[in-house]
């Protein structure tokens, strides 16, 4: 008996999750607007069904929330939003940089390498998309060499809901792009060379002082 075919509907549902997800943290649909399941239908020419179930995906991710007066809306992020994301990050990532100090594989040393090229060209151009892909793309690479999958999961969501904050920081402040890059390289130093609490010393620093730049920025 030949396998069934697999129903559109899901394919639907995560192109419907992708685009309005993008749309969110580029700033497309910017915080506090109110987004209309039938008018994004439309515009993805597509049943409401699939929008519905992209919405309720990214009101558990946090990227949209229920309004009692408007419906779905873009949901902004509070001064805590931020301290407990970076809370989170240092609990991880301090501990994921200990554990792969000094126990990089050749392959592993060089995509690390090549990565800090590209956010070194990203930084040298002013492309603040091409540097917070890269920023992103460094930390989450330190998580796949742990081989850890709960991990990996967790670093591949969780910098989404801080993606439009970081976009205004960088914009404002160009200067944060070069400190970021200038830290990411301490950091990979200390996991090349195999030295544990240099690579925790610089990832705890490097956390903290990013989460002060954003706590700054958000409490004016």
């Amino acid at each position: 008996m030949a396998a069934k075919m697999p129903t559109a509907r899901p394919l639907m549902k995560e192109a419907a999750y992708a685009e309005i997800k993008k749309k969110i943290l580029s700033g497309g649909f910017e915080v506090g607007r109110f987004l209309s399941e039938r008018q994004l239908a439309a515009a993805l020419e597509m049943s409401q069904t699939p929008v519905r179930a992209a919405l309720e995906k990214l009101q558990i991710e946090g990227l949209v929330a229920v309004s009692p007066q408007q419906g779905i809306v873009v949901r902004d992020l509070s001064v805590h939003d931020i301290a407990d994301h970076f809370e989170f990050r240092e609990a991880l990532e301090v501990f994921v940089v200990r554990r792969v100090a000094g126990r990089l594989a050749p392959s592993q040393v060089s995509q690390l390498r090549e990565n800090l090229g590209r956010q070194r060209q990203a930084v040298r151009a002013g492309d603040v998309p091409g540097n917070i892909a890269q920023d992103a793309a460094f930390h989450l690479l330190l998580c796949e060499f742990l081989g850890n999958r709960e991990i990996i999961r967790s670093m591949e969501g969780v910098r989404d809901k801080i993606h439009r904050v970081i976009v205004g920081v960088q914009t404002r402040n160009p200067d944060r792009m070069k400190l970021g890059f200038e830290e990411h390289g301490r950091i990979a130093e200390a996991v090349i060379r195999g030295d544990p609490e240099a690579a925790e010393r610089t990832m705890l620093s490097h956390l903290e002082s990013g989460r002060a730049i954003l706590l700054s920025r958000r409490a004016v």
